[in-house]
């Protein structure tokens, strides 16, 4: 469908063709979606496609949470989730009930990085339209100060396990559900750096929750990870994998 405008030129009126809304253009305003506000007095927790279910009852429920600048969001960003989606399927005993991006707020003074409501907005652009199971969560974004990795976790616990209960059995049975931290290998060797992480947090984050790694060709995360003090404590190695933080191969 093309859209007919009048546009004047000379003083003679002449008659026009404007170029159709695409189809990327028209998702835009796609009302079953609601879009992430850029006021914190508006937030409200996206759960759109957050799995209320479990499917199977033996699996343990998860929720896989991506936190950073994602200035811009970028196809490694959308693959890493789909290459930690793939390894659980394969590897472990968890059922994914949704996945969240959580770009961090303005106040995280990274050069070059892009105001929060632009980072969120593309986000929400970029899984939308490519995803059928992650969503982009502004609650961090639009935070009056840096928010550590640690509160972040806690807030989706609290928004997913408190405020909803966990999710359903096939019985009607409330479950927990599991928060894990998917990251890359360049952030979990930054634990290494001195006063950078406080030693609770780490502790918090491996023993509370979990995390997924993925591993960058060439790095040595796996000695990293053996050789980290409190990455170490909490392992429970079996076959290889260990049950707090998961070493996802590229």
């Amino acid at each position: 469908m093309t859209t007919m405008a009048s546009v004047k030129s000379n003083g003679i009126s002449k008659k026009t063709q404007l170029p159709s809304p695409s189809a990327t253009e028209l998702e835009e305003d796609d009302p079953a979606v609601k879009l992430q506000p850029s006021d914190i007095k508006d937030y409200f927790f996206p759960a759109h496609r957050l799995k209320t279910q479990l499917e199977d009852d033996t699996k343990e429920p998860v929720v896989i949470v991506a936190c950073g600048s994602f200035s811009p969001i970028t196809y490694l960003h959308l693959r890493i989730f789909e290459m930690a989606k793939d390894y659980i399927h394969e590897n472990t005993n968890f059922e994914i009930m949704g996945g969240y991006y959580s770009p961090v707020s303005d106040h995280y003074q990274k050069e070059g990085l892009a105001p929060s409501h632009h980072r969120v907005r593309m986000g929400e652009l970029a899984v939308e339209r490519t995803s059928t199971w992650l969503m982009v969560d502004a609650w961090e974004s639009l935070q009056p100060e840096y928010t550590r990795t640690a509160l972040v976790l806690d807030h989706f616990n609290k928004e997913i396990n408190t405020k909803r209960g966990g999710v359903m059995t096939s019985r009607g049975k409330c479950r927990h559900v599991k928060v894990l931290l998917l990251a890359g290998g360049d952030l979990i060797e930054s634990f290494k750096t001195p006063g950078l992480w406080l030693d609770d947090d780490l502790h918090h984050i491996l023993g509370d929750y979990g995390c997924l790694i993925v591993e960058r060709t060439g790095a040595d995360v796996w000695g990293f990870l053996l050789g980290h003090d409190i990455l170490y404590q909490h392992r429970v190695c079996t076959k290889h994998i260990f049950f707090n933080y998961y070493l996802i191969p590229i």
